[in-house]
């Protein structure tokens, strides 16, 4: 079924996983004159984004209505746009749709084994020489195999282990109705007409909550720390992330004091409307956490059909108490919207650098203890921008890494650049398994794309390119920009930077909008002179008499 390698063949590489970045892992394979083979096991791509009826153990689950919250531009491949005449934000079946152009394009399904089950991936008696794996799989008929590949790229998640903290809520065994986790909802239906309380004010919290709100009687949202909220669209109602995750603003904000950018962030959110009047005011300043991103969660509380409660302090039965003593009765569900863990029990132990199974990962890619880098970890990690180029940048450096290509600091150094990143997050995530997620969204962009070759020159661009060099400099952070020159140049990245806006305006062009003359650029000046010539034949009637008005 495999084929088994010789001198001359190509090195192998086992990818675990067939969701945007294994997909993206398998054409970073190909691009660097590796043989890759990839492990899913499901019967299609797409992983996270697949929805299914029935969430299944120990794999990514989503609720039917989701819809992504960072715009087609920003979150596709860097070298394959979306189409221009997809939406903005994508729901699950339009990004499945674009994974599927992605594989076609590049050839990518016939290196995806479907419906095989990766169960161990552990190093060769040799590996401190030869780099190489030994991993086990099962097939779709129960029969395990056993393969060696020189390298691994493990891409299956990390949101396939949800935590469900009953222990946080006393008397919660006496509590009659029904109990989940976010990652079982699929949707509205078995709660119509119910009396619904959602745990947890995560995105994935606000959006369930927004929902079960127009089919519930009543639907209460409870947190303990409260939300900044804001929604996909800004300014003249263009995409939250084009306008925000720009480099230009991020050395702004690495100038100014972050005191007085808090202050300026909270004052543009309250004017929207006033956290605190609508109960949703955080314990933290706004650049210390995630912003929930939801466009409907304040128009359901004016409404009153969505409540803001604070957290939970015990259940007595239908019954909840929550901390500030407020009592709601005949509570028919609760919805954990409590997050996830992350677990791959398939890889070596040893890889594991504590009893919670943390993973010290350099760069949040590489493990520094193996002799050989010749495994890395792609996504597990968290940030304020689209998850997506990210780990298509790491792809790149893992393929480059394992070709030989790229070579890695010392191990010391690398446990360094490690714990120097976590202590850096442990203020805003006091837990150090969760510190350690947290990147800084564009100065890993271009961290990894150094390592690569791949950073974009801005000064050589504004001298040589002035169109080009002022978009990649004051406009969005798009993945094209990693393709403009080095290792994978795309020839389309320069024209794709310079139309993106037009694949935002091209859904929306649906209707003939008339251009009424009234509203010319001559004619506002034109009324513009007109009123200071009234106010100016007023003044001069009004001041003599002003002046004899003594």
């Amino acid at each position: 079924m495999f084929p088994v390698q010789t001198r001359s063949m190509a090195k192998r590489v086992a990818v675990i996983g067939a969701g945007s970045s294994g997909l993206t892992s398998i054409k970073c394979c190909l691009d660097e004159g590796l043989e890759p083979v990839c492990f899913e096991s499901s019967d299609d791509i797409g992983g996270l984004w697949k929805f299914k009826e029935q969430p299944e153990e120990d794999r990514c689950s989503i609720y039917r209505s989701v819809v992504v919250n960072t715009s087609k531009e920003m979150m596709c491949y860097s070298d394959f746009p979306m189409p221009d005449h997809f939406p903005n934000f994508v729901n699950n079946s339009k990004l499945m749709q674009y994974f599927r152009l992605y594989a076609e394009h590049f050839n990518l399904l016939k290196h995806i084994h479907f419906q095989t089950t990766v169960r161990s991936v552990r190093q060769r008696p040799d590996f401190s020489n030869s780099g190489q794996w030994e991993v086990v799989t099962m097939g779709r008929d129960g029969r395990e195999e056993t393969h060696v590949f020189d390298g691994v790229l493990v891409c299956s998640g990390h949101y396939t282990q949800p935590i469900k903290p009953l222990s946080d809520f006393p008397g919660i065994d006496t509590f009659p109705g029904t109990i989940i986790h976010s990652w079982e909802y699929k949707d509205p239906d078995p709660y119509l007409g119910k009396r619904v309380v959602v745990l947890g004010i995560g995105n994935s919290g606000g959006d369930i909550a927004v929902e079960l709100s127009r089919a519930c009687e009543k639907t209460f949202l409870s947190t303990r720390k409260g939300a900044w909220v804001i929604g996909r669209v800004v300014d003249r109602g263009l995409p939250l992330d084009m306008m925000m995750v720009r480099r230009v603003r991020d050395l702004i904000y690495g100038l100014l004091p972050r005191a007085l950018l808090n202050l300026i962030w909270e004052r543009i959110l309250n004017q929207g409307y006033d956290h605190k009047l609508y109960g949703l005011q955080p314990v933290y300043r706004i650049l210390d956490h995630y912003i929930v991103i939801n466009d409907d969660l304040p128009g359901r509380i004016l409404l009153g059909e969505l409540v803001i409660k604070s957290n939970v302090q015990k259940i007595q039965g239908s019954t909840i108490v929550f901390e500030d003593g407020t009592v709601e009765e005949k509570i028919d569900a609760v919805i954990l919207c409590t997050g996830y863990d992350y677990r791959f029990p398939f890889l070596p132990t040893s890889l594991s650098s504590g009893s919670n199974g943390d993973l010290k990962l350099y760069r949040r890619i590489f493990p520094p203890s193996l002799e050989r880098p010749t495994l890395a970890i792609l996504g597990l990690f968290q940030t304020k921008g689209s998850i997506m180029p990210a780990v298509e940048l790491q792809a790149r450096w893992a393929t480059r890494v394992i070709a030989g290509l790229n070579h890695l600091p010392p191990a010391d150094k690398m446990d360094k650049a490690i714990e120097k990143d976590v202590q850096a997050n442990l203020k805003s995530f006091p837990c150090p398994k969760l510190a350690a997620l947290q990147v800084d969204y564009i100065p890993y962009l271009d961290a990894i794309a150094k390592e690569v070759g791949v950073s974009p020159n801005i000064a050589s661009l504004l001298l040589t390119d002035p169109a080009l060099g002022l978009r990649v400099f004051f406009g969005p952070c798009s993945p094209y920009q990693f393709r403009l020159n080095g290792p994978g140049h795309w020839s389309g990245a320069r024209q794709a930077i310079l139309t993106q806006w037009d694949r935002v305006a091209k859904p929306m062009k649906t209707r003939p909008i008339p251009e009424h003359p009234s509203f010319s650029l001559f004619f506002w000046l034109g009324l513009s002179g007109g009123a200071a010539l009234i106010i100016a034949l007023l003044a001069m009637h009004m001041i003599p008499r002003f002046l004899n008005s003594d």
